[in-house]
C-alpha cells in the first residue's frame, strides 16, 4: 500500500545512494548511517563501496554494498530490486554519481565526443534509469528522490562546459519528476554542494587558479566537509521533515554562487 505523502516512515529508513565509494556520496551514506537509516553504496567499486559500508555501520546504520553501473539499465534494474528483496522497501534514492571526467577542465572544442557521451551516460541517463527503476517502490513507500547537481548548472563554470550542462539539465529531469510524482506521493528534489572531495583536489591540481576563485568567493572562506555538511542536508530532503518540500534545488555552498 502506498503510503500518503504526509505520512511518517514507520521504522529506520532504507535508501540507495550512487558512486558513493567516496567524497560526497560516501558523506551522505555516513549522514543517513548516523539517523540509523540502512543504506545501500551504490559504486563500481566494490573494494571501496565495502568500506563505505562499514563506516556506515561504525555510525550506527547498516551499510550494503553493491556493484552499480548507473548507465547500464541492467545493473540500475538488478540493484533497485536487490534492495527490496532484502529490505522489502526503497525510502529513497540519491543520485549522486558523475562521470570521472568531470574535475577535468577543457575549452569546449577540446572535449571529444566520447567525453560528452561519458557525461552524458552517468549524469543525464543514470538520471532517468533510476527514476524509472525506484519509481513503483517509491510511490509504494510515499519516498525520495535526490539528485546532486552543480552551481555549475546555474552560472556556468569556464572550461567545464560540458559538466555545467548536464548539471543543468539534471534540475530540468527533476523539476518535471516533481510535477510528475508529486499526486503519486514522491518528492523529488535537487543539491548543489560545494564539498572538499577528491574530484574537487584534482579539479584544483588541474586548474591551479581554481581554488583561488573558488574559495575566494566563498563568505565561509573553506569547502564542506561531505559528512558534517553536506550529508546532513541530503538526508533532511530524504526524511518527514521535508515533506513538503518538493522541486527545489537546495545550495549546500556556504553561498559561494551567486545565482541560486
Amino acid at each position: 500500500m502506498a503510503v500518503s505523502a504526509g505520512e511518517a516512515v514507520s521504522g529506520p529508513r532504507v535508501v540507495l545512494v550512487t558512486g558513493a565509494s567516496g567524497g560526497v556520496g560516501r558523506g551522505i551514506a555516513v549522514a543517513c548511517g548516523r539517523a540509523g537509516w540502512t543504506v545501500w553504496i551504490a559504486a563500481r567499486r566494490q573494494a571501496q563501496a565495502a568500506e563505505v559500508a562499514a563506516e556506515v555501520d561504525a555510525a550506527g546504520g547498516a551499510g550494503r554494498a553493491i556493484v552499480c553501473d548507473v548507465a547500464d539499465p541492467t545493473s540500475v534494474a538488478s540493484v533497485v530490486a536487490a534492495v527490496v528483496e532484502r529490505d522489502g522497501r526503497l525510502d529513497g534514492v540519491v543520485h549522486n554519481a558523475t562521470s570521472g571526467l568531470s574535475p577535468r577542465p577543457a575549452d569546449l572544442a577540446d572535449v571529444p565526443l566520447v567525453d560528452v557521451g561519458d557525461h552524458v551516460a552517468v549524469s543525464l541517463r543514470g538520471t532517468y534509469l533510476l527514476a524509472r527503476a525506484a519509481f513503483r517502490p517509491l510511490r509504494d513507500a510515499g519516498g525520495a528522490y535526490v539528485v546532486l547537481t552543480s552551481e555549475a548548472g546555474f552560472e556556468g563554470k569556464a572550461r567545464l562546459p560540458v559538466y555545467a550542462a548536464v548539471k543543468a539539465a539534471q534540475r530540468g529531469v527533476a523539476r518535471a519528476l516533481a510535477r510528475e510524482w508529486g499526486p503519486q506521493g514522491i518528492r523529488v528534489n535537487c543539491l548543489a554542494p560545494l564539498a572538499a572531495t577528491p574530484a574537487m583536489e584534482q579539479a584544483f591540481a588541474l586548474d591551479p587558479a581554481m581554488a583561488a576563485r573558488v574559495l575566494g568567493r566563498n563568505p565561509l572562506g573553506h569547502l564542506g566537509d561531505a559528512a558534517d555538511d553536506i550529508g546532513p542536508v541530503v538526508r533532511f530532503l530524504l526524511s518527514d521533515d521535508a515533506r513538503y518540500v518538493n522541486g527545489l534545488t537546495v545550495m549546500a555552498d556556504g553561498a559561494s554562487c551567486p545565482i541560486t
